[in-house]
């Protein structure tokens, strides 16, 4: 198989070839980060079949001596927790290029940024070294930075330096922790291996405030409440091929990198299981209720995505297979369904230029494919049968029952509260007489048609058909169990 820093390093093959590109040539910029994109798509994928599902280690080991003296090695690896992020990652990154049609001013640096924002999120997941971890971490907020402030709304300054001052705040103290846990480490060691086999021997109250600096710098990414401020904003402000990615990866890497810190340190979980729980029950029954109640559609879907957070949160904290997989599931699944979200609400504000949800009605007349993928993007965002996310909410409420009985039936808010704000959606967006300024609105265009026909197959497969994703992620999912069983 092609060694791992392959994967990596094809989107910033691509931004190399598009440096020689004249900055005129719109369409041929446009082309190359497609190219560049679909390859590590194709890339990703081919690990598939080579991939031991029943192996919980890490498999397909690039690794590079980086600084001895430091520690550090340039380590990249796969396992059950990685490797489906991988692949969403890949195939949300072609999503939002195939939806970004609309740029037209800075075309050569928007696509450049996006294509290096692609290999810093696969540095993330791929990284086996915590300080390499950390380099990527930070390395995201350069290009998502420039991407909201360059290429943003009115207010894409404020929301662009607010993301960045949020993420670096919460990346202080995941720093502190690392670092505290590479002195505890015998030889000065940033290997995630090393430091997990020696993290589990520390005290628990050592364990509990380095856990607490990582859940900090974890939590704001994810986000949890309440560390969830820059996610409206930055929503609502970035362009949103930007809000797909934000959604769909960012996101994922705080619970991702959760998932790391409970592995290493699971005397802290233990200790903090009913905090993080009710961390998980406050984030997702306030995220519904703001996203009930707000009227603009990118920020209704951003609050939407504190509260499917929160079942991620939720599972994690369940700490028993059922809990985890429900956890890992909701993750691919919120990606999917977040993306098309944003995907399709962004095509609609490119055309009518309003987010209010108040400004549409009867738009199934003047635009049939845009109301079936939008109609049933917001079902799949209730979670009902038949979609990714009923599986993965099944699963958190299957685990959080074992873990702490009825109380896990406060779940069931988040999805009254979904349905909520859907139908009412829905009802504002399909029904009713046609606006005057709308009976001319151009529906999805063939690129935007593959992109949200992608999203909404990967939804509807996953949710007849789980089991690929749940085997995928089993085998370390059950060793991370393993370690809580009481």
């Amino acid at each position: 198989m092609p060694s791992l820093i392959y994967l990596m390093l094809t989107p910033f093959a691509g931004v190399l070839a598009m440096l020689f590109l004249p900055r005129d040539g719109v369409r041929l910029i446009r082309y190359t980060a497609l190219f560049a994109s679909a390859a590590t798509l194709l890339l990703a994928w081919s690990y598939l079949g080579a991939f031991d599902q029943n192996q919980a280690g890490l498999q397909f080991v690039h690794q590079t001596e980086w600084n001895t003296r430091l520690g550090t090695t340039f380590t990249l690896g796969l396992d059950g927790f990685s490797y489906p992020m991988v692949l969403l990652a890949t195939l949300l990154s072609l999503v939002a290029l195939l939806a970004s049609s609309a740029i037209r001013q800075g075309v050569k640096g928007y696509y450049m940024l996006v294509l290096l924002l692609e290999s810093a999120m696969l540095g993330v997941f791929l990284a086996q070294d915590w300080s390499l971890f950390y380099v990527f971490w930070e390395l995201t907020l350069i290009p998502l930075f420039f991407l909201i402030d360059r290429w943003g709304g009115s207010n894409r300054h404020g929301a662009a330096l607010n993301f960045v001052l949020y993420t670096m705040g919460g990346s202080v103290f995941m720093l502190i922790s690392i670092l505290v846990l590479f002195d505890s480490v015998p030889g000065h060691s940033f290997a995630m291996d090393a430091m997990t086999e020696t993290s589990r021997l520390l005290p628990q109250q050592t364990q509990i405030l380095i856990f607490l600096g990582l859940l900090i710098g974890f939590g704001v990414k994810m986000p949890i409440f309440p560390l969830h401020g820059w996610l409206p904003l930055a929503h609502v402000e970035a362009p949103s091929p930007v809000s797909i990615l934000l959604s769909g990866i960012l996101l994922k890497m705080g619970s991702y990198g959760l998932l790391r810190a409970a592995s290493m340190l699971p005397d802290a979980v233990m200790a903090l299981q009913e905090v993080l729980a009710i961390l998980a029950f406050i984030s997702l029954i306030y995220g519904g209720l703001l996203a009930w109640r707000h009227s603009d559609l990118k920020a209704m879907i951003a609050y939407s995505s504190i509260s499917h957070m929160g079942v991620v949160l939720l599972g994690i904290a369940a700490l028993n297979l059922a809990g985890l997989h429900g956890a890992l599931m909701q993750m691919v699944a919120h990606g999917l369904v977040a993306g098309s979200l944003f995907l399709l609400i962004g095509l609609l504000y490119e055309r009518t230029h309003t987010r209010n949800v108040m400004d549409y009605s009867s738009l199934v007349r003047v635009m049939p494919r845009f109301a079936f993928f939008t109609t049933l993007a917001f079902i799949a965002a209730v979670s009902l049968p038949g979609t990714a996310g009923f599986i993965a909410e099944l699963n958190t409420l299957i685990g959080g029952f074992s873990r702490w009985g009825w109380a896990a039936a406060l779940l069931t808010l988040g999805v009254l509260l979904s349905a909520a704000y859907a139908v009412r959606t829905i009802n504002q967006l399909f029904t009713g007489p046609v606006r005057p300024g709308m009976q001319n609105v151009e529906d999805l265009r063939p690129s935007e048609l593959i992109a949200a026909a992608t999203l909404a197959a990967f939804t509807l497969l996953l949710g007849f058909l789980p089991g690929p994703v749940l085997s995928l992620v089993n085998a370390s999912a059950y060793q991370l169990a393993e370690l809580f069983r009481l």
